[in-house]
């Protein structure tokens, strides 16, 4: 792939803090990818996601559906999200980052950050709306500003159908890849790193599909139990970060270290938190036979390598968690209603067939399913750009 469209990095000016901007590529003039606020988050790693985000546009292209793919973007902020300051550098990156949304780059909640609380930080930047590039690519605006506020409105269980799908994508993926080895739910154990928005859903949608979650990882550590957790009780027990209260533990709930997780005896293993968690030092403590990427970039490629090498399957994010952007774009172009039957139904058929389609083509190719699904990526790209066009000017 070509070099990124535009790369940028910013200084706050109040705090020093960094922040960065990356658009891989456009496509009808416009890219999408999420804003992520984290200690440490570095321009490399944002235009990785950026990439990222191409490949995920691209793995969604149907030509039959209203949803036109858009180019891939991301951005990144060099700050902790829990920090007392973190609310005023998220408003003056957004309003240094204002001219580049108004115009072509699309952006929402991602890692550290909140869908409810990015709105507030870009009204509060001037911003009509994170996503305002886009609504000339549409037929009736009013619609589908109208649809997708709909969407943002309805709660599954107490909690927001934009905090589930994903997560409903990723318990998808799971079982997709379960269901081609013959491997039945009940008795299969399941570890997840991060109960928040990505992490937490996963975990409902596997829960309710019959599997047993024997783990669960947040920063105060993890808690486990071989027998199964109350999903449902931890769940309720969340902060707004995604850590669970203590006290809403069973007594034959265990707490152990925070890098626990990935020894837990489990069949399968959601990594739904943080970049870079599994790298080569700490991979060979891994003991479950499917990884699954709900987070982005949580296998490092080296530590891939050694564990496809010793039998384990890795789902790459690139497929497994592109149901949450898909989701946006499936409801503002109008491919469903703005309800959850029609958000879960849509979400469960688009990831079966795209997880089944990457498996195959690894299978076919003698490949992993990470460069089988980049593989896809690639054919799909250049019939996109055909039909709609990639840059414009500025």
């Amino acid at each position: 792939m070509s070099a990124p469209y535009l790369s940028l990095s910013w200084t706050d000016h109040v705090t020093g803090r960094r922040g960065f901007l990356v658009v891989d590529r456009l496509v009808r003039g416009v890219a999408s990818g999420g804003l992520r606020m984290r200690p440490g988050c570095t321009l490399d790693e944002v235009a990785g996601l950026a990439r990222g985000m191409t490949m995920k546009e691209a793995l969604h292209y149907d030509p039959e559906g209203r949803y036109v793919p858009l180019g891939g973007a991301k951005g990144g902020i060099d700050c902790d999200p829990r920090d007392p300051e973190a609310y005023g550098v998220l408003v003056r990156y957004l309003r240094a980052t204002r001219p580049y949304i108004e115009a072509f780059w699309t952006t929402g909640e991602d890692l550290g950050l909140s869908q409810d609380l990015v709105d507030r930080a870009a009204t509060e930047a001037g911003l009509v709306s994170t996503v305002q590039a886009v609504y000339p690519l549409l037929d009736d605006e009013r619609a589908a500003r109208r649809r997708l506020a709909d969407a943002f409105a309805v709660e599954v269980d107490g909690i927001g159908l934009d905090e589930l799908v994903g997560g409903c994508g990723v318990a998808e993926s799971v079982l997709t890849a379960l269901d081609r080895t013959g491997t039945p739910y009940t008795g299969t154990r399941v570890a997840v790193q991060g109960l928040g928005t990505m992490g937490g859903a996963t975990a409902r949608f596997l829960a309710r599909a019959g599997l047993t979650i024997v783990a669960v990882a947040d920063i105060k550590g993890t808690v486990s139990n071989p027998a199964g957790l109350d999903v449902e009780a931890l769940l309720a027990a969340r902060d707004t970060h995604g850590t669970v209260d203590r006290s809403a533990l069973r007594p034959e709930d265990r707490e152990t270290s925070s890098d626990a997780w990935l020894a837990v005896d489990a069949d399968v293993l959601v990594p739904a938190a943080v970049s870079y968690a599994i790298d080569p030092a700490n991979q060979g403590r891994i003991t479950a036979r499917l990884i699954v990427e709900a987070a982005n970039m949580p296998v490092l490629p080296e530590a891939e390598d050694l564990l496809t090498a010793r039998g384990v399957t890795v789902l790459p994010d690139v497929v497994v968690n592109s149901g949450t952007n898909a989701w946006w774009w499936w409801t503002l172009f109008g491919d469903i209603a703005p309800d959850a039957r029609s958000s879960f139904d849509h979400t469960r058929r688009s990831m079966r067939a795209l997880v089944d389609l990457m498996l195959s083509r690894a299978a076919r190719d003698g490949t992993t399913p990470r460069a089988a699904a980049h593989a896809l990526a690639a054919d799909r790209l250049p019939v996109i750009e055909a039909r709609y066009g990639r840059h414009r000017p500025i």
